[in-house]
């Protein structure tokens, strides 16, 4: 397991409002580089050197801020041409197949998006040859273009652009979701009849590895780096401070340093990207698509996700109901994924993102590292609510034997697959730095903020 480094050694003040931040870092350009600021609680630190297999995580908040890796090009180039390959194996080849009574049906991988299409959900079919094939590939693909330049020490064209648009890509990926979903819908039809499983089965679940790994070896401060060196700090950056009451803030997408205009927004020097002092709206935006989640859940669960026809009989079913037959039938630990998946994810998260916009009013450092760990977890698990989505697309591609049995869509399909996406979307809307700003007095703006147009000169001078 990689090494850990504690920055807290390196700053030796700890977060306390009441004291006066202080001990501006020194004026040089060569020690204003390396400075980062934390994207979950806006603490400003400075990274120390690392080597392979070590990482570097934030002082306030625990946010890994980098993470080093042995030859990180040669790594990320030979695991997304693996993950590639696989990809074009599973799509080639029969994915699964099954046979009742002498009648079966096989499929390959890109049927569960074309069945859909067929049957009237073209939304439902673009959300999982989405998050499945294109965009995976897409980001293989990037991935193989700028380390390739990277090795080259030639940067092919577009470079930055595609840099930018990796961690954009990343949260809709969601092959290691299909995987539990395809796990889940084999064993349901397994009690049912005949499964074969095909090479593509398997050497999805390769890619699927591989494109987890490929993920978490990137190196993404080595790599901007590599394509665009770091400018300095901008002079008179504290370190051990909060950056927006320096009129500063840390870019999103490659951690540098910038100074915001006094609208408290900008573009980052390095990668281009749009900068904000807190993401514009970031509450009402995030009420707006938690509301429309909670609007679309209902009749998530009271129309049929899937309709299923066994010798001439037709029965449609809900979400909950599928659960209840399940466990009915002994299914227990299918039974416990999918109401974790449809029930307790959706609904959890939707209450704990309303939780933590009626706390920020109150935020603050007192129990802004409980109230982030929340925001994390929320974050992470809202994308594995997709499994019941894939579940449909997979059943309703595979079981197709004419009256004896087959599988059809039913309305709640799209509106749960809406309400994964909202709730992914209002994570993201939502700012962290929110947590750990100081509670707004009457003026409307934290106790320690600049007064607006306040052009942010050097912050240690004028202390």
């Amino acid at each position: 397991m990689g090494q850990r480094r504690n920055l807290a050694l390196i700053n030796t003040r700890t977060p306390d409002k009441r004291q006066p931040e202080q001990e501006a870092s020194s004026e040089t350009p060569g020690s204003r580089r390396r400075l980062r600021a934390c994207h979950e609680c806006d603490w400003l630190v400075r990274l120390p050197p690392l080597h392979h297999g070590q990482s570097a995580d934030c002082p306030r908040c625990g946010h890994t801020l980098s993470t080093r890796h042995y030859r990180p090009a040669e790594r990320s180039l030979a695991l997304a041409i693996a993950s590639l390959l696989a990809l074009v194996m599973a799509i080639s080849l029969p994915f699964v197949s099954f046979q009742i009574s002498g009648i079966g049906n096989r499929i390959a991988l890109t049927e569960t998006a074309t069945t859909l299409i067929g049957m009237h959900q073209p939304l439902v079919a673009t959300g999982v040859v989405l998050t499945t094939i294109v965009l995976p590939m897409i980001y293989l693909l990037s991935v193989i273009w700028l380390q390739a330049g990277l090795l080259r020490r030639t940067l092919l064209p577009a470079s930055r652009g595609i840099a930018r648009a990796l961690s954009h890509l990343h949260p809709w990926m969601m092959a290691d979701v299909f995987i539990i979903g395809a796990l889940v819908s084999l064993i349901k039809v397994a009690g049912l009849a005949e499964v074969s499983l095909g090479l593509a089965f398997w050497a999805f679940c390769c890619f699927a590895l591989l494109l987890l790994l490929t993920t978490q070896s990137l190196d993404a401060d080595w790599m901007w780096f590599s394509l665009a060196g770091e400018p300095a700090a901008p002079e008179g950056t504290v370190t051990g401070a909060r950056a927006s009451p320096q009129g500063l803030t840390g870019c999103p997408t490659c951690g540098l340093i910038n100074r915001l205009n006094a609208a408290g927004s900008g573009r980052c020097r390095r990668c281009n990207e749009r900068l904000h002092d807190r993401l514009p709206h970031s509450l009402q935006r995030t009420w707006a698509l938690l509301l429309a989640a909670t609007v679309l859940y209902l009749p998530a669960n009271i129309y049929p996700i899937m309709i299923t026809t066994s010798f001439g009989d037709t029965e449609p079913s809900t979400i909950i109901g599928g659960v209840i037959t399940l466990w009915q039938h002994g299914s227990y630990p299918i039974a416990g994924i999918i109401f974790i998946a449809s029930v307790v994810v959706p609904v959890s998260k939707l209450i704990a993102m309303a939780w933590l916009c009626l706390q920020v009013p109150r935020s603050g450092d007192l129990h802004g590292v409980a109230r982030t760990r929340l925001y994390r977890v929320t974050e992470f698990v809202g994308r594995w609510s997709m499994v019941d989505v894939f579940v449909v697309a997979i059943l309703v591609a595979l079981i197709r034997a004419d009256n004896l049995m087959s599988i059809a869509p039913g309305a709640a399909a799209l509106a749960f697959g809406a309400v994964v996406v909202l709730t992914m979307l209002a994570a993201m809307a939502f700012d962290p730095r929110l947590i750990w700003d100081p509670p707004l007095p009457r003026s409307g703006r934290p106790n320690d903020a600049p007064p607006p147009y306040s052009d942010h000169k050097d912050v240690a001078h004028d202390r």
